[in-house]
């Protein structure tokens, strides 16, 4: 299922798609912790310690930061994260983080822009693009993590 990517040196990178609520509560627990939808436990489960997330934020249609992985996934059901389009979703799929880049929501680069010059995004039609964020994680290329993360610490640098 899905395509595989080569890692970018020693870590794998992935797009995590959420609204801006799910954002918020892993920014309220200091990026110490993020959870996967129910329906992402194979992928989420070939999530290592040193791989990259990468926050992608529906409705905004922006991306608002990077976070490094430092546990293995785990499952817990404690209520942590909740989306209005499905409040029964738990987020079981987890792993401990730690930020690397971290935007405020304000911010958050367009996506759109970098959506355009990415490898990952190929397979859709330049007008559909927003067709690549659809479901809860990505596994994305080396070259894709870069172009993004250049363009979140080049923001990041603006904001001082």
């Amino acid at each position: 299922m899905g395509q595989q990517y080569p890692a970018s040196g020693a870590f794998n990178a992935y797009i995590v798609v959420g609204g801006p609520e799910i954002f918020a509560r892993t920014r309220a627990l200091g990026f110490t912790l993020h959870g996967f939808k129910s329906t992402r436990r194979k992928l989420a489960a070939g999530i290592k310690p040193g791989d990259r997330l990468i926050f992608y934020l529906t409705g905004l249609k922006r991306f608002a930061g990077i976070a490094r992985v430092t546990s293995e996934m785990f499952e817990d059901h404690t209520p942590v994260w909740s989306s209005p389009k499905k409040p029964a979703e738990d987020y079981p799929y987890r792993v401990r983080i730690e930020p690397e880049v971290v935007l405020d929501e304000a911010d958050a680069v367009a996506a759109e822009p970098l959506a355009q010059r990415m490898t990952y995004t190929k397979k859709w039609p330049p007008e559909h693009w927003t067709l690549a964020f659809q479901g809860n994680l990505h596994k994305i290329p080396a070259e894709d993590y870069e172009l993004i993360r250049q363009a979140l610490q080049e923001a990041g640098a603006a904001q001082v």
